[in-house]
């Protein structure tokens, strides 16, 4: 599994003077923007044009509501398609300019592809009308999040999905057991009162579903709504192991599956059967199988989804083969003579 360090954040559009000359050997940037974005439709070739030049990998969604997506590729291409992006022009002003943008780096590419798609939203809760851009909750620094969650008058809920917080959460968080994003809002108006529970805070992986979550209660009449800015990882690359209240590693959309307190690549890997983190003492149980089934789905697994998940594992290893024959072939023709 690939390793990764954290790069600091750029403050600037200028991200090129945010990172040090000691780069990694590939960069990932994971970023989001709401902003309103008219004929969002036509952004699309340009932006896919635009990675495919910088040999980027990854994906962005475009939606009505902005961007997102996390990518990656070489530092010096990578830099360079986010300073483009932020100065990119549509529709008379730059949409982008102020795009939040989370470094990382790592030793190899987490993804295979570079795709631009469009969506209804950026994220998807499927909730008419709710717009962060106009109401959103009251955003708490890193530092300052401890004290807000120990609180005893505040509700503390994870708004990620239930494999997510399988790995880790903070001490004292809800899990509303949710699979997917669109479940949040039913949780909220079964669990959640404004009267009984006046002061509710939020967080998520990088900040982007708190930014509706958020949104969606204020809608809903809570009157002191918080959330974490930057999310779970802004929170572990700002406070110390020694001072922090998170549990466990946190669930990334990459390669890496999960990373640890400093960042770094994690424990688990992914079972391609139920989609749930694997740890390597469930991929020493008899009933692991790679890219079929682990000790958790196993015994729901049919004869004929097993046999379908072996092909396709089987077509997977095969491409992963050809692609590193081919990338070794590469290499030695590069070497100096």
């Amino acid at each position: 599994m690939a390793a990764h360090t954290s790069i600091p954040q750029a403050t600037s559009p200028a991200i090129s003077q945010a990172i040090s000359a000691d780069d990694p050997l590939v960069l990932v940037a994971a970023l989001y923007r709401f902003t309103p974005l008219k004929d969002f439709e036509t952004l699309q070739t340009p932006l896919q044009e635009r990675m495919d030049a910088h040999e980027l990998r990854g994906s962005l969604l475009l939606a009505a509501e902005g961007i997102n997506g996390t990518i990656s590729g070489r530092p010096a291409q990578l830099r360079g398609f986010v300073d483009w992006l932020r100065q990119m022009e549509h529709d008379d002003h730059r949409p982008f300019e102020l795009t939040d943008v989370k470094w990382s780096g790592c030793d190899e590419l987490p993804f295979r592809r570079a795709r631009v798609r469009l969506k209804k939203e950026i994220v998807t809760m499927g909730v008419e009308g709710i717009d962060p851009l106009q109401s959103v909750g009251t955003y708490v620094e890193p530092q300052d999040w401890n004290a807000l969650i120990e609180d005893p008058d505040v509700v503390l809920i994870d708004t990620r999905n239930d494999y997510e917080i399988e790995i880790g959460t903070f001490e004292g968080a809800i899990n509303p057991n949710t699979h997917t994003f669109r479940e949040f809002p039913e949780y909220v108006q079964e669990n959640l009162d404004p009267k009984e529970h006046p002061k509710v805070a939020m967080f998520c992986t990088g900040g982007i579903r708190c930014e509706k979550s958020t949104a969606y209660l204020k809608k809903c009449g809570f009157s002191e709504v918080y959330h974490l800015r930057g999310g779970i990882l802004n929170y572990l690359e700002n406070v110390s192991p020694e001072e922090s209240r998170w549990r466990g590693e946190c669930f990334v959309f990459d390669s890496r599956v999960s990373v640890d307190h400093q960042l770094q690549a994690g424990q688990y890997s992914l079972c391609h059967g139920c989609g749930w983190p694997v740890t390597e003492e469930m991929k020493a149980d008899s009933k692991y199988e790679h890219g079929v089934a682990c000790p958790r789905c196993a015994d729901q697994v049919t004869d004929d989804q097993r046999r379908r998940r072996r092909e396709r594992q089987r077509q997977i290893d095969q491409r992963q083969l050809a692609s590193q024959e081919s990338s070794s072939q590469r290499d030695s023709q590069s070497l100096p003579v």
